[in-house]
Order: C-alpha cells, then structure tokens, then sequence
C-alpha cells in the first residue's frame, strides 16, 4: 500500500463507517493487513473460544467491538499463538492472560509517548501550505521498521538481563519472593507546583526529572520499576547500590535550579515481583519513609541500615569508625573506607506499619 492508495478497498471502508480514510491507511501500514474479521470469526480461525479471545483481547487493552470487522490476519495469529502455548502446555490459561497484560500495559504506555512527543514533532508541516496529513503517512513508513528492530532489540537485552538475574536465584521461592532494596524518590512541594505553573513547563520539567532519575538509576545499577510523574520507584539487589543511587539523586537535583527539592525513602527486605512491579510489606515502608523524610534527605529503615553495616559499607556509629581509625593509625594501616553514615533518627508511628526507627544516610566525607 502507498500514500497514493485514495482509492483502496479501506478508504472505502471507512467512508462508510465515517472513520478518517487516513487513520485506516496508517492502521494498515502499522498493522500489515486489512481488516477481514468480525471477533467471532478470527477466534474461529485462530481456533479459539469466543470466551478465551475476548479476555485475551481485554488483556491486551483493546475495547470491545461488538461484530465490528476490525480485525486482521495478525490478530488471528496472535490468538494462536497465545492459544498454542497453553495447548502445548508451556503456559497456563492465567499466565498467558497474564502475558497479554503485560505486554499490552507496557507497550500501551511507549506507542503513547512515541505519538505525543516523537511523532508529533516529526509530523509538523515542513513547509506552508502543507497538511499534516500530507507529512504523517510517509514519516510512519520510513520510521516503522527501524523502531520496530530498535523495540526488539531493547526488549532481548532487557529479557537477557532479567533471565540472568533469576537464574541467579538461590531458589525457585527467590524468583518472586526476593530481598531486595526498594527506594521511592519524591520531588517535593509537586502539588503546589501544578497550581503555579503552566502545563506545558509541568510536562517539561516532569520529563526532566523522570529523564534524570531513569538516567542515573540505570548507570548506577538500579532498576526503574516505575515512574508517577512527581515520584519514581526503583530496586536494587543490594542496599549499597540503592543508597548510591538515592545520594546521586539528591545531589544532581541538588544542583539543578530547575527542579524543587527531593526526598528519598527506602527500605530492605522481602519483595513479591509481579509483572515488573514490586509488591509488599518492604515498599510500603519506603513509600511511608519517602512521606515524612526531610527535603533533600534520604530516610532508610532499619534493615537497609544493618544491611549496609554488615556489607561495611557504613560503620555502626561515627563512634566506632573513629575508634577504628585511630586504630588502624596506631597499626600503621589504612582505616576502613565506608561510603555512607547513618544517624538514628527518632523512633515514630507509621500509618499501617507500627512504630519504626528511621535512619538518616548521608555520604561520609571523602566517598563519592
């Protein structure tokens, strides 16, 4: 199909269904097919119940249409597929309904952002005169399979690092159970900032702190989970990694007259890992420690903080690292070089989780 096709069976198809005639020529270069089957007929086709089809339809995000002819030969070969893995037993029904979520979540949330901040820039009229219909058509056309080969590439590491990463696991219940170090940053005063600022430069500088913190968790050896415009959630298998990453944060942000304060809380322990999502009693607490850390600040729960105590990443008080430093001057040796110091702050009640000890994490003079 070419730009040219104004008189194509699909252009016919949506005058009579009053659809834009080049919205359906997109969807049919996007898709690489022409609608062919009512919902009924592709779950025939793909062998399929009607039932089965439909959930994993909604699965993938996609709303009912009734007996619309809206499908094509690539949504009966997907119904196959996921059909062909639970009768061949690799996947159960739920799991590959589970799949379909997730998959449709996520690439739901990146063909969005392509549209609004990618294409749409691209798509602007090049000259007077032109339309942004004349421009859009063939943009797609040349984008389409670069961004398509660029898409698997980038989910074939991302799958290679998450299979290297249980493999790893000491056993089958640490592949979904698993202690790990959960961190929420906060941009702070975020609600007031929506009352003052116009909603062009709330989306910019929201795009600038995701941009930033997606940034310097990944070089850092975190993983973003997700992010929640003013917040951002990430994990780390150990808690000197999140605490390196929570300090960068406070620092770089620091340093940007842009951007409001921050506030970091985190918290180590058990972690159920769903869909890329992390669950638990572990991330409510560092939400909660997030709540009530100060500005610029990093809060840690107790856990985090023995944890970094037994990895000598910290010492147990200034007290005891400065006893073992005149020590080890006394012995002619070099006294440890632990990266961060904790405080003990206050012990207080936490709504839903009792009363906790936060700690406040600092980087100790000379790391970095």
């Amino acid at each position: 199909m070419t730009v040219d096709d104004s008189g194509s069976g699909e252009d016919a198809q949506g005058a009579d269904s009053g659809e834009d005639p080049l919205a359906l020529r997109l969807e049919g270069l996007i898709l690489g097919a022409e609608r062919r089957y009512t919902p009924f007929q592709a779950a025939r086709s793909a062998g399929v119940s009607m039932e089965l089809a439909s959930r994993f339809w909604r699965a993938m995000g996609f709303a009912d249409i009734g007996q619309a002819k809206a499908l094509t030969e690539a949504d009966v070969l997907a119904l196959r597929r996921l059909a062909g893995l639970v009768e061949a037993g690799l996947l159960s029904e739920a799991m590959a309904v589970q799949v379909a979520r997730s998959t449709g979540q996520t690439t739901a949330r990146l063909a969005e952002w392509q549209i609004d901040s990618f294409l749409e820039g691209l798509t602007e009229p090049p000259e007077p005169g032109m339309t942004r219909t004349e421009v859009t058509y063939p943009i797609v056309e040349l984008l389409l399979p670069e961004l398509e080969e660029f898409l698997v590439y980038v989910w074939r590491r991302q799958l290679a690092a998450s299979a290297g990463r249980v493999v790893q696991a000491a056993d089958d219940e640490e592949m979904v159970d698993r202690r790990l170090a959960v961190g929420f940053a906060d941009l702070v005063g975020f609600t007031r900032l929506t009352r003052r600022m116009e909603e062009e430069e709330l989306g910019e500088l929201v795009e600038a702190f995701e941009t930033t913190a997606a940034d310097l968790v990944a070089a850092n050896g975190g993983r973003l989970i997700k992010t929640l415009g003013d917040e951002v959630l990430y994990a780390a298998d150990d808690a000197g990694t999140a605490a390196e990453i929570a300090l960068r944060l406070i620092e770089t942000m620091a340093h940007d007259e842009t951007m409001p304060e921050l506030r970091v809380g985190m918290a180590f322990g058990t972690v159920t890992t769903r869909m890329g999502d992390v669950f638990g009693t572990t991330v409510n607490l560092a939400s909660r420690l997030t709540s009530i850390a100060p500005k610029d600040a990093v809060l840690v729960d107790t856990a985090f903080a023995e944890e970094l105590i037994r990895t000598q990443d910290a010492p147990a008080s200034e007290a005891e690292a400065a006893e073992e430093a005149a020590a080890a001057e006394k012995e002619g040796e070099e006294p440890p070089a632990y990266r961060f110091g904790l405080q003990p702050m206050w012990q207080r009640p936490v709504r839903g989780l009792g009363v906790v000890e936060p700690w406040l994490l600092t980087r100790r003079d000379g790391a970095s």
